[in-house]
């Protein structure tokens, strides 16, 4: 039921585009852009019912990722772990990697505000997921009060972002502040101890190095980088040492060396950068979406590697 279901949705997204595209009524242009303009990211703005062609059809490879997930949990004869067979966060996981598909092809395909939108909730209902799995494990969370943690953040974004608009108001990406509280909450899981809650909220700093923001821009401008106190909400929250334990090798660290390729590739997915090429069906934002779809397929089957830890006798 859940794969069917799963493309339906698909199939009805792709279908109700295509249908309001063609009839002109969910597309537009940003401010300050116009048809034959170069787009912010980089691709010359089409007539077509997408502006971003490239841009906007990369974004089908999240969709394909996540039916993939869908197909390999339908398939799984034991519920081994979390991620194993149709679990509801399995569900979630799969159902959110699709999802990511459809936020971004909104913004890249209408250039609408709601697009926009769109496309930072679909990042966000996906990367909260990892994190905060973790925090179940370690608090020891039931899979309701995982469910409707993870309902309340969500739509606390929602709301925020579409309100107060990006930043929300005060300067918070909850997206970039959760891949650091992910990192930090899977050092813990792998290193849990009293000492370690403390210690481990350090480590969200070489995250944000590793991202362009250093120790000493950071303490220089601590109005600006205040969220760094999220670094520590895994050792705040996480109380107990988790009774599981994952194989990092290889799979967590494909995923994270395709999502910071995919990175590097998107810094270069600019108007004025030396592999922009406005006309090119190779664009740089779109190789963005593909690796970043690998990754999310990556970190899917690292978190199915989970299993109750090995008690010496």
């Amino acid at each position: 039921m859940a794969i069917r279901l799963a493309y339906l949705l698909s199939f009805l997204f792709l279908f109700f585009y295509a249908i309001f595209a063609f009839l002109g009524v969910s597309i537009s242009l940003e401010p300050g852009m116009e048809i034959g303009g170069v787009s912010r990211w980089c691709e010359r703005v089409s007539d077509s019912i997408f502006r971003e062609p490239v841009n906007t059809l990369t974004n089908l490879s999240f969709m394909v990722t996540g039916l993939i997930m869908f197909h390999v949990l339908n398939r799984d004869d034991e519920n081994i772990n979390t991620f194993h067979t149709l679990t509801p966060i399995a569900i979630l996981y799969a159902s959110a990697a699709i999802f990511l598909g459809p936020g971004s092809f909104l913004m890249h395909g209408t250039h609408t505000e709601w697009g926009g939108w769109a496309d930072n909730l679909s990042m966000v209902m996906y990367i909260v997921i990892p994190w905060l799995y973790n925090f179940k494990v370690m608090a020891r969370w039931s899979v309701n009060t995982f469910l409707k943690v993870y309902l309340s953040i969500i739509v606390a974004y929602g709301l925020g972002r579409w309100f107060l608009g990006d930043g929300m108001g005060i300067g918070f990406s909850v997206y970039g502040v959760s891949i650091g509280v992910w990192i930090v909450s899977e050092f813990l899981f792998r290193y849990w101890s009293q000492r370690m809650r403390f210690l481990s909220g350090f480590l969200g700093f070489l995250v944000a190095a590793i991202f362009g923001i250093f120790p000493q821009e950071i303490f220089n401008n601590l109005d600006q980088y205040w969220w760094i106190v999220f670094f520590w909400l895994p050792g705040l929250v996480c109380n107990s040492q988790p009774d599981y334990e994952r194989k990092h090798f290889p799979w967590f660290f494909v995923g994270m060396f395709l999502y910071i390729s995919a990175f590097i590739i998107w810094l270069q997915g600019y108007p004025n950068q030396p592999l922009c090429n406005p006309d090119s069906l190779i664009q740089p934002h779109g190789i963005w979406h593909i690796l970043c779809s690998l990754a999310t397929l990556s970190f899917f089957i690292f978190l199915r590697t989970e299993q109750i830890k090995k008690r010496e006798a």
